[in-house]
């Protein structure tokens, strides 16, 4: 993982604060769910696959899902930090995570082998 340093999304260089945390509040963008309070989480640049973005039962279900190569993240440490999220089943030794209102997903990415790194990548949510 990188330094944390100004994101890559055009308009996103507002969503972090001077020490490197979320600035705004990060929302699902499909039901407005409150998933992090602002200044809960860092940001992080890391390349993660996660699939398309899908209700979570056709998440599960796909044998081998298209998705996107993401690289800008929110990355929490303690997943007690979330306001809202839910996860999937394991997928292998990840799981991903999912907005817990309306389980649309994934949003985000978690590895088993490591028990404080909670990935949610910022083209995957909006800020308030």
């Amino acid at each position: 993982m990188e330094p944390a340093a100004a994101p890559r999304s055009p308009g996103a260089g507002d969503l972090v604060c001077a020490r490197g945390r979320n600035r705004k509040a990060v929302l699902c963008q499909r039901c407005g769910s409150r998933v992090l309070l602002p200044g809960a989480a860092t940001f992080a640049r890391r390349e993660l696959f996660l699939p398309s973005m899908k209700k979570k039962t056709a998440l599960l279900a796909s044998n081998s899902p298209d998705g996107d190569m993401l690289q800008d993240h929110w990355l929490v440490d303690d997943m007690f930090s979330f306001e809202n999220i839910g996860f999937t089943k394991d997928v292998g030794n990840v799981k991903f995570l999912i907005c817990a209102d309306c389980e649309i997903g994934p949003i985000g990415w978690h590895c088993l082998d490591d028990k404080k790194s909670f990935y949610i990548a910022l083209d995957r949510v909006s800020h308030e």
